[in-house]
């Protein structure tokens, strides 16, 4: 394997974005593409970790910034100021997802055809919403989310991707009336959805620093390696089932 990493910047309304991508350039044909959705705290070293991971499973991966010129929180009061200033716009929501997959689908490396999103936290709910609004994505995944209330509501039809969403199943940011009704939605609208919750585990599993985090800041956030290795497994075979056939 030849694993290849680029810098990239991309423009969206009003702001430049910077995004990381990865692809073993050992490969000559055209591969999946999947974006990486950061967590509120910005476009920071765990999404161009999983962007390289990606990477070595023969996938390229474009880590993506949604915040725009890379901003990366350090504190929670910064990051829910950041996260709130996307969610609570979907129109620059969408336009920032677009234009990042604009960017891997137009790469060479890319089978534009062939396009799924994972997120994390904030990345999270960004990658189910946008299955929501029936983005061509054969599969998403959305890893401890911090949300899984819809902006706009999965329609049957227009909701079309494999789904996989793996949360703690003592996350309190994730309500129990939300998971609930989560699953009613993804029921209603005829989806393709695995929801996993890990008995013990809280925010945050599948990152290291989520236990230094929670521990300064009070906050429900746990590192749990068991669980990260799990979500991973179930992430892989999604992506083949998605794909139809490994990459």
């Amino acid at each position: 394997m030849n694993l290849r990493t680029e810098d990239v910047r991309y423009p969206a309304p009003g702001v430049t974005l910077r995004g990381f991508l990865a692809w073993d350039g050992a490969r000559r044909e055209p591969r999946p593409g999947i974006l990486v959705v950061h967590e509120w705290w910005g476009h920071d070293e765990h999404v161009r970790e999983r962007a390289c991971e990606l990477a070595k499973l023969g996938y390229i991966a474009l880590a993506v910034d949604m915040y725009g010129d890379g901003k990366k929180a350090a504190t929670p009061h910064e990051a829910g100021a950041l996260m709130t200033s996307v969610t609570s716009d979907l129109a620059k929501m969408r336009a920032r997802f677009e234009a990042a997959r604009e960017v891997l689908a137009g790469r060479p490396e890319t089978d534009g055809e062939r396009l799924a999103a994972i997120g994390y936290c904030f990345g999270g709910a960004v990658a189910l919403q946008m299955a929501r609004l029936g983005l061509e994505l054969a599969a998403v995944a959305s890893f401890h989310p911090g949300s899984l209330a819809p902006a706009q509501r999965a329609q049957r039809g227009v909701y079309r991707a494999k789904t996989l969403v793996c949360l703690g199943a003592d996350d309190p940011f994730v309500p129990q009336e939300e998971r609930d009704a989560f699953r009613k939605e993804m029921n209603e609208a005829a989806a393709e959805c695995e929801l996993v919750e890990y008995p013990g585990v809280v925010h945050g599993f599948t990152v290291r620093a989520a236990t230094a985090r929670g521990k300064t800041y009070g906050l429900p956030l746990a590192h749990d390696a068991k669980a990260q290795c799990d979500s991973w497994s179930r992430l892989e075979r999604l992506l083949e089932r998605a794909f139809a056939r490994k990459p």
